[in-house]
Protein backbone atom coordinates (compact mmCIF):
# COMPACT_ATOMS: atom_id res chain seq x y z
CA UNK A 1 0.00 0.00 0.00
CA UNK A 2 2.81 2.35 0.91
CA UNK A 3 4.47 1.59 -2.41
CA UNK A 4 1.28 2.43 -4.31
CA UNK A 5 0.89 5.73 -2.44
CA UNK A 6 4.48 6.67 -3.24
CA UNK A 7 3.88 5.99 -6.93
CA UNK A 8 0.75 8.13 -6.83
CA UNK A 9 2.65 10.99 -5.21
CA UNK A 10 5.41 10.74 -7.81
CA UNK A 11 2.83 10.84 -10.60
CA UNK A 12 1.23 13.90 -9.07
CA UNK A 13 4.59 15.63 -8.75
CA UNK A 14 5.36 14.83 -12.36
CA UNK A 15 2.03 16.25 -13.45
CA UNK A 16 2.60 19.41 -11.47
CA UNK A 17 6.13 19.90 -12.81
CA UNK A 18 5.35 19.15 -16.45
CA UNK A 19 1.96 20.73 -16.86
CA UNK A 20 2.08 20.42 -20.65
CA UNK A 21 1.65 23.04 -23.33
CA UNK A 22 0.18 26.40 -22.42
CA UNK A 23 -3.24 27.33 -23.74
CA UNK A 24 -1.62 29.86 -26.10
CA UNK A 25 0.62 27.18 -27.61
CA UNK A 26 -2.23 24.69 -27.86
CA UNK A 27 -4.25 27.22 -29.85
CA UNK A 28 -1.35 27.79 -32.23
CA UNK A 29 -0.69 24.07 -32.71
CA UNK A 30 -4.34 23.47 -33.63
CA UNK A 31 -4.17 25.76 -36.64
CA UNK A 32 -3.91 24.22 -40.11
CA UNK A 33 -3.35 27.42 -42.11
CA UNK A 34 0.04 29.13 -42.17
CA UNK A 35 -1.24 32.71 -42.28
CA UNK A 36 -3.63 32.07 -39.40
CA UNK A 37 -0.96 30.34 -37.34
CA UNK A 38 1.55 33.11 -37.97
CA UNK A 39 -0.94 35.80 -36.98
CA UNK A 40 -1.90 33.92 -33.82
CA UNK A 41 1.73 33.30 -32.89
CA UNK A 42 2.75 36.93 -33.28
CA UNK A 43 -0.28 38.10 -31.29
CA UNK A 44 0.43 35.66 -28.46
CA UNK A 45 4.20 35.35 -28.51
CA UNK A 46 4.59 36.86 -25.05
CA UNK A 47 1.89 34.56 -23.66
CA UNK A 48 3.94 31.46 -24.45
CA UNK A 49 5.47 29.90 -21.36
CA UNK A 50 9.15 29.96 -22.33
CA UNK A 51 11.65 29.78 -25.16
CA UNK A 52 10.94 26.09 -25.66
CA UNK A 53 7.29 26.87 -26.38
CA UNK A 54 8.24 29.66 -28.74
CA UNK A 55 10.54 27.28 -30.63
CA UNK A 56 7.77 24.69 -30.77
CA UNK A 57 5.31 27.29 -32.10
CA UNK A 58 7.68 28.40 -34.85
CA UNK A 59 8.42 24.79 -35.71
CA UNK A 60 4.68 24.40 -36.27
CA UNK A 61 4.93 27.24 -38.82
CA UNK A 62 7.75 25.35 -40.53
CA UNK A 63 5.56 22.24 -40.63
CA UNK A 64 2.67 24.16 -42.20
CA UNK A 65 4.88 25.86 -44.76
CA UNK A 66 6.62 22.60 -45.68
CA UNK A 67 3.25 20.88 -46.03
CA UNK A 68 2.38 23.34 -48.80
CA UNK A 69 5.82 22.87 -50.33
CA UNK A 70 5.57 19.08 -50.23
CA UNK A 71 2.16 19.11 -51.91
CA UNK A 72 3.35 21.27 -54.80
CA UNK A 73 6.67 19.46 -55.22
CA UNK A 74 4.78 16.18 -55.17
CA UNK A 75 2.55 17.35 -58.01
CA UNK A 76 5.59 18.50 -59.98
CA UNK A 77 7.20 15.10 -59.51
CA UNK A 78 4.03 13.33 -60.64
CA UNK A 79 3.93 15.48 -63.75
CA UNK A 80 7.54 14.69 -64.55
CA UNK A 81 6.92 10.98 -64.15
CA UNK A 82 3.80 11.16 -66.31
CA UNK A 83 5.75 12.99 -69.02
CA UNK A 84 8.51 10.40 -68.96
CA UNK A 85 6.06 7.51 -69.07
CA UNK A 86 3.76 9.19 -71.57
CA UNK A 87 0.74 8.58 -69.35
CA UNK A 88 -1.88 10.88 -67.92
CA UNK A 89 -2.34 14.61 -68.11
CA UNK A 90 -0.22 17.05 -66.12
CA UNK A 91 -1.87 18.40 -63.02
CA UNK A 92 -1.93 22.11 -62.22
CA UNK A 93 0.22 23.22 -59.32
CA UNK A 94 0.69 26.50 -57.47
CA UNK A 95 4.12 27.81 -58.48
CA UNK A 96 3.97 31.04 -56.48
CA UNK A 97 2.40 29.14 -53.58
CA UNK A 98 5.41 26.83 -53.65
CA UNK A 99 7.81 29.78 -53.64
CA UNK A 100 5.94 31.56 -50.84
CA UNK A 101 5.89 28.30 -48.88
CA UNK A 102 9.68 28.00 -49.17
CA UNK A 103 10.15 31.63 -48.12
CA UNK A 104 7.83 31.09 -45.15
CA UNK A 105 9.67 27.92 -44.19
CA UNK A 106 13.03 29.70 -44.32
CA UNK A 107 11.83 32.57 -42.12
CA UNK A 108 10.08 30.29 -39.62
CA UNK A 109 13.03 27.88 -39.41
CA UNK A 110 15.46 30.70 -38.66
CA UNK A 111 13.13 32.15 -36.03
CA UNK A 112 12.52 28.69 -34.55
CA UNK A 113 16.26 28.16 -34.23
CA UNK A 114 16.66 31.47 -32.40
CA UNK A 115 14.44 30.29 -29.56
CA UNK A 116 15.61 26.68 -29.84
CA UNK A 117 19.12 27.85 -28.91
CA UNK A 118 17.91 29.74 -25.83
CA UNK A 119 17.56 28.32 -22.31
CA UNK A 120 14.20 26.82 -21.41
CA UNK A 121 12.33 27.44 -18.16
CA UNK A 122 14.92 25.40 -16.27
CA UNK A 123 17.88 27.12 -17.87
CA UNK A 124 18.70 24.20 -20.14
CA UNK A 125 19.66 24.54 -23.79
CA UNK A 126 18.46 21.47 -25.65
CA UNK A 127 17.73 22.26 -29.33
CA UNK A 128 15.04 20.00 -30.71
CA UNK A 129 14.34 21.23 -34.21
CA UNK A 130 17.56 22.58 -35.69
CA UNK A 131 18.79 19.65 -37.75
CA UNK A 132 15.44 18.57 -39.15
CA UNK A 133 14.47 22.09 -40.17
CA UNK A 134 17.87 22.85 -41.63
CA UNK A 135 17.87 19.77 -43.84
CA UNK A 136 14.30 19.92 -45.11
CA UNK A 137 14.28 23.65 -45.83
CA UNK A 138 17.72 23.69 -47.49
CA UNK A 139 16.67 20.85 -49.78
CA UNK A 140 13.81 22.85 -51.35
CA UNK A 141 15.49 26.27 -51.38
CA UNK A 142 16.89 25.87 -54.97
CA UNK A 143 13.33 25.99 -56.34
CA UNK A 144 13.44 29.74 -55.64
CA UNK A 145 15.97 30.23 -58.44
CA UNK A 146 13.77 28.86 -61.21
CA UNK A 147 10.62 30.45 -59.83
CA UNK A 148 12.40 33.80 -59.60
CA UNK A 149 13.49 33.47 -63.21
CA UNK A 150 9.90 32.76 -64.26
CA UNK A 151 8.76 35.81 -62.32
CA UNK A 152 11.33 37.90 -64.22
CA UNK A 153 10.03 36.61 -67.55
CA UNK A 154 6.49 37.55 -66.48
CA UNK A 155 7.50 41.05 -65.40
CA UNK A 156 6.84 40.32 -61.72
CA UNK A 157 9.69 42.43 -60.37
CA UNK A 158 8.52 42.24 -56.76
CA UNK A 159 8.41 38.45 -57.04
CA UNK A 160 11.91 38.29 -58.50
CA UNK A 161 13.33 40.32 -55.63
CA UNK A 162 11.39 38.30 -53.05
CA UNK A 163 12.40 34.87 -54.33
CA UNK A 164 15.97 35.54 -55.44
CA UNK A 165 16.50 37.71 -52.38
CA UNK A 166 15.26 34.92 -50.11
CA UNK A 167 17.54 32.46 -51.88
CA UNK A 168 20.60 34.65 -51.31
CA UNK A 169 19.61 35.69 -47.78
CA UNK A 170 19.21 32.08 -46.69
CA UNK A 171 22.58 31.18 -48.13
CA UNK A 172 24.15 33.94 -46.05
CA UNK A 173 22.31 33.15 -42.81
CA UNK A 174 24.41 31.44 -40.11
CA UNK A 175 21.61 28.91 -39.59
CA UNK A 176 22.47 27.30 -42.93
CA UNK A 177 26.23 27.81 -42.70
CA UNK A 178 27.13 24.12 -42.47
CA UNK A 179 24.83 23.05 -45.31
CA UNK A 180 26.33 21.97 -48.62
CA UNK A 181 26.86 25.15 -50.64
CA UNK A 182 29.05 23.57 -53.32
CA UNK A 183 26.31 22.65 -55.83
CA UNK A 184 25.18 26.26 -56.13
CA UNK A 185 28.58 27.92 -56.43
CA UNK A 186 28.34 28.10 -60.22
CA UNK A 187 25.18 30.20 -60.18
CA UNK A 188 24.74 31.85 -56.76
CA UNK A 189 26.86 34.85 -57.82
CA UNK A 190 24.68 35.46 -60.86
CA UNK A 191 21.49 35.20 -58.79
CA UNK A 192 22.94 37.61 -56.22
CA UNK A 193 23.95 40.09 -58.94
CA UNK A 194 20.48 40.24 -60.46
CA UNK A 195 18.87 40.31 -57.02
CA UNK A 196 21.02 43.38 -56.38
CA UNK A 197 19.80 45.03 -59.56
CA UNK A 198 16.17 44.38 -58.68
CA UNK A 199 16.79 45.68 -55.16
CA UNK A 200 18.29 48.83 -56.67
CA UNK A 201 15.24 49.28 -58.91
CA UNK A 202 13.07 48.90 -55.81
CA UNK A 203 15.16 51.64 -54.12
CA UNK A 204 16.33 49.22 -51.43
CA UNK A 205 19.99 50.15 -51.43
CA UNK A 206 20.95 48.24 -48.28
CA UNK A 207 19.71 45.03 -49.85
CA UNK A 208 21.29 45.90 -53.20
CA UNK A 209 24.71 46.40 -51.63
CA UNK A 210 24.35 43.18 -49.65
CA UNK A 211 23.62 41.18 -52.79
CA UNK A 212 26.39 42.88 -54.79
CA UNK A 213 28.86 41.92 -52.05
CA UNK A 214 27.80 38.28 -52.45
CA UNK A 215 28.07 38.52 -56.25
CA UNK A 216 31.60 39.93 -55.98
CA UNK A 217 32.84 36.64 -54.55
CA UNK A 218 32.17 35.03 -57.92
CA UNK A 219 35.08 35.77 -60.32
CA UNK A 220 32.63 35.69 -63.24
CA UNK A 221 30.36 38.31 -61.66
CA UNK A 222 32.85 40.46 -59.77
CA UNK A 223 33.47 43.12 -62.43
CA UNK A 224 29.78 43.54 -63.30
CA UNK A 225 28.80 43.61 -59.63
CA UNK A 226 31.34 46.30 -58.80
CA UNK A 227 30.41 48.39 -61.84
CA UNK A 228 26.72 48.31 -61.05
CA UNK A 229 27.30 48.79 -57.34
CA UNK A 230 29.31 51.94 -58.03
CA UNK A 231 26.69 53.13 -60.50
CA UNK A 232 23.95 52.55 -57.93
CA UNK A 233 25.89 54.34 -55.22
CA UNK A 234 26.64 57.31 -57.50
CA UNK A 235 22.98 57.62 -58.44
CA UNK A 236 22.13 58.30 -54.81
CA UNK A 237 24.39 61.34 -54.52
CA UNK A 238 22.44 64.53 -53.88
CA UNK A 239 24.59 66.64 -51.56
CA UNK A 240 28.23 67.31 -50.86
CA UNK A 241 27.90 65.20 -47.72
CA UNK A 242 26.66 62.33 -49.90
CA UNK A 243 29.73 62.70 -52.10
CA UNK A 244 32.08 62.70 -49.13
CA UNK A 245 30.40 59.59 -47.74
CA UNK A 246 30.65 57.91 -51.14
CA UNK A 247 34.35 58.74 -51.36
CA UNK A 248 34.87 57.17 -47.95
CA UNK A 249 33.07 54.05 -49.12
CA UNK A 250 35.25 53.91 -52.22
CA UNK A 251 38.38 54.38 -50.14
CA UNK A 252 37.35 51.46 -47.94
CA UNK A 253 36.72 49.33 -51.03
CA UNK A 254 40.06 50.37 -52.51
CA UNK A 255 41.95 49.53 -49.30
CA UNK A 256 40.30 46.12 -49.27
CA UNK A 257 41.03 45.43 -52.95
CA UNK A 258 43.77 47.83 -54.15
CA UNK A 259 44.34 46.03 -57.44
CA UNK A 260 40.72 46.50 -58.52
CA UNK A 261 40.91 49.02 -61.37
CA UNK A 262 37.16 49.65 -61.40
CA UNK A 263 37.24 50.93 -57.82
CA UNK A 264 40.40 52.92 -58.55
CA UNK A 265 38.73 54.57 -61.54
CA UNK A 266 35.62 55.35 -59.48
CA UNK A 267 37.63 56.98 -56.72
CA UNK A 268 39.71 58.94 -59.24
CA UNK A 269 36.52 60.15 -60.92
CA UNK A 270 35.07 61.34 -57.62
CA UNK A 271 38.21 63.31 -56.79
CA UNK A 272 38.11 64.84 -60.25
CA UNK A 273 34.44 65.73 -59.92
CA UNK A 274 35.03 67.29 -56.51
CA UNK A 275 38.02 69.18 -57.98
CA UNK A 276 40.33 67.71 -55.35
CA UNK A 277 43.39 67.60 -57.57
CA UNK A 278 45.80 66.97 -54.70
CA UNK A 279 43.91 63.85 -53.60
CA UNK A 280 43.58 62.69 -57.20
CA UNK A 281 47.31 63.11 -57.86
CA UNK A 282 48.26 61.38 -54.62
CA UNK A 283 45.94 58.48 -55.38
CA UNK A 284 47.35 57.87 -58.86
CA UNK A 285 50.99 58.43 -57.92
CA UNK A 286 50.80 56.13 -54.90
CA UNK A 287 49.03 53.50 -56.95
CA UNK A 288 51.62 53.64 -59.73
CA UNK A 289 54.39 53.35 -57.17
CA UNK A 290 52.96 49.94 -56.24
CA UNK A 291 51.50 48.95 -59.61
CA UNK A 292 53.53 50.67 -62.36
CA UNK A 293 51.63 48.86 -65.11
CA UNK A 294 48.17 49.86 -63.93
CA UNK A 295 46.31 50.83 -67.10
CA UNK A 296 43.67 52.83 -65.22
CA UNK A 297 46.23 54.87 -63.29
CA UNK A 298 48.37 55.53 -66.38
CA UNK A 299 45.38 56.54 -68.49
CA UNK A 300 44.01 58.83 -65.82
CA UNK A 301 47.40 60.46 -65.31
CA UNK A 302 47.36 61.18 -69.04
CA UNK A 303 43.83 62.59 -68.93
CA UNK A 304 44.74 64.79 -65.97
CA UNK A 305 47.54 66.29 -68.07
CA UNK A 306 45.14 66.74 -71.00
CA UNK A 307 42.75 68.65 -68.74
CA UNK A 308 45.67 70.82 -67.66
CA UNK A 309 46.50 71.51 -71.34
CA UNK A 310 49.85 69.77 -70.95
CA UNK A 311 50.09 67.84 -74.20
CA UNK A 312 53.63 66.59 -73.67
CA UNK A 313 52.87 65.16 -70.22
CA UNK A 314 49.60 63.72 -71.48
CA UNK A 315 51.32 61.94 -74.36
CA UNK A 316 53.91 60.47 -72.00
CA UNK A 317 51.32 58.78 -69.75
CA UNK A 318 48.91 57.84 -72.52
CA UNK A 319 51.69 56.15 -74.48
CA UNK A 320 52.47 54.02 -71.43
CA UNK A 321 48.78 53.20 -71.02
CA UNK A 322 48.60 52.12 -74.67
CA UNK A 323 51.58 49.83 -74.17
CA UNK A 324 49.82 48.13 -71.26
CA UNK A 325 46.49 47.86 -73.06
CA UNK A 326 46.91 48.17 -76.83
CA UNK A 327 43.22 47.57 -77.57
CA UNK A 328 41.74 50.79 -76.19
CA UNK A 329 40.59 53.21 -78.88
CA UNK A 330 39.96 56.05 -76.40
CA UNK A 331 43.56 56.07 -75.22
CA UNK A 332 44.89 56.12 -78.78
CA UNK A 333 42.53 58.98 -79.66
CA UNK A 334 43.72 61.14 -76.77
CA UNK A 335 47.32 60.17 -77.46
CA UNK A 336 46.92 61.27 -81.08
CA UNK A 337 45.40 64.57 -79.95
CA UNK A 338 48.30 65.27 -77.59
CA UNK A 339 50.84 64.51 -80.31
CA UNK A 340 48.98 66.71 -82.80
CA UNK A 341 49.07 69.65 -80.38
CA UNK A 342 52.80 69.17 -79.93
CA UNK A 343 53.29 68.94 -83.70
CA UNK A 344 51.37 72.16 -84.28
CA UNK A 345 53.68 73.95 -81.86
CA UNK A 346 56.89 72.49 -83.29
CA UNK A 347 58.85 73.26 -86.45
CA UNK A 348 60.34 71.37 -89.35
CA UNK A 349 61.36 67.76 -88.94
CA UNK A 350 60.21 67.58 -85.34
CA UNK A 351 56.73 68.69 -86.33
CA UNK A 352 56.54 66.10 -89.11
CA UNK A 353 57.69 63.34 -86.81
CA UNK A 354 55.06 64.23 -84.20
CA UNK A 355 52.34 64.34 -86.86
CA UNK A 356 53.43 60.91 -88.05
CA UNK A 357 53.15 59.56 -84.51
CA UNK A 358 49.77 61.23 -84.12
CA UNK A 359 48.53 59.63 -87.35
CA UNK A 360 49.75 56.23 -86.17
CA UNK A 361 47.75 56.66 -82.96
CA UNK A 362 44.61 57.85 -84.79
CA UNK A 363 44.88 55.06 -87.35
CA UNK A 364 45.09 52.56 -84.49
CA UNK A 365 41.98 54.12 -82.93
CA UNK A 366 40.18 53.79 -86.27
CA UNK A 367 41.25 50.16 -86.56
CA UNK A 368 39.97 49.38 -83.07
CA UNK A 369 36.79 51.43 -83.31
CA UNK A 370 35.85 51.96 -86.97
CA UNK A 371 32.31 53.15 -86.18
CA UNK A 372 33.46 55.68 -83.55
CA UNK A 373 31.29 53.96 -80.95
CA UNK A 374 33.86 54.53 -78.20
CA UNK A 375 35.97 57.45 -79.41
CA UNK A 376 35.34 60.21 -81.95
CA UNK A 377 38.74 60.11 -83.64
CA UNK A 378 37.52 61.37 -87.04
CA UNK A 379 38.09 65.16 -87.05
CA UNK A 380 41.34 65.07 -85.08
CA UNK A 381 42.69 62.39 -87.40
CA UNK A 382 41.84 64.55 -90.42
CA UNK A 383 43.68 67.51 -88.85
CA UNK A 384 46.80 65.38 -88.32
CA UNK A 385 46.77 64.29 -91.96
CA UNK A 386 46.17 67.91 -92.99
CA UNK A 387 49.12 69.05 -90.87
CA UNK A 388 51.50 66.48 -92.35
CA UNK A 389 50.38 66.19 -95.99
CA UNK A 390 48.46 69.40 -96.69
CA UNK A 391 44.86 69.82 -97.90
CA UNK A 392 45.19 68.35 -101.42
CA UNK A 393 46.94 65.08 -100.70
CA UNK A 394 44.78 61.96 -101.40
CA UNK A 395 45.54 60.72 -97.89
CA UNK A 396 44.11 63.93 -96.43
CA UNK A 397 41.05 63.69 -98.67
CA UNK A 398 40.46 60.13 -97.49
CA UNK A 399 40.83 61.23 -93.87
CA UNK A 400 38.39 64.07 -94.51
CA UNK A 401 35.82 61.57 -95.76
CA UNK A 402 36.17 59.67 -92.46
CA UNK A 403 35.76 62.62 -90.19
Amino acid sequence: MKKVMMMAMMLMASTMTFAGDSDALKAILKTKDYAQAEQLLKANLQQLADNAEKAKAYNHLVDLAMSKVSNEVGTMTENQMAAQMGTGKPKAYDTLGLADGICNAIDAAIECNKYDQMPDAKGRVKPKFVQKNKERVWAVRPHLVNIGQAAAQNGNNAGVLKYWGAFVDAGEDPFFADCDHKPEQEYVGQVAFFAGRYAYDAKQMDRANKYFEVAKRDPQQKADAINFQLYAMRSQLATHADSVNYVNQLKAMYEKDPENEVVLDGLNGMYEGMKDKAAQTALLDNHLAKYPNSFTALANKGLMAVNDNNAEEGAKWLRKAAEVKPDNAVVYTYLGACLSVQAANADGAKSKELYKQAIEAFDKAKELDPTKAQANWGYNRYQAYYGLYGPDDPKTKAAEADK
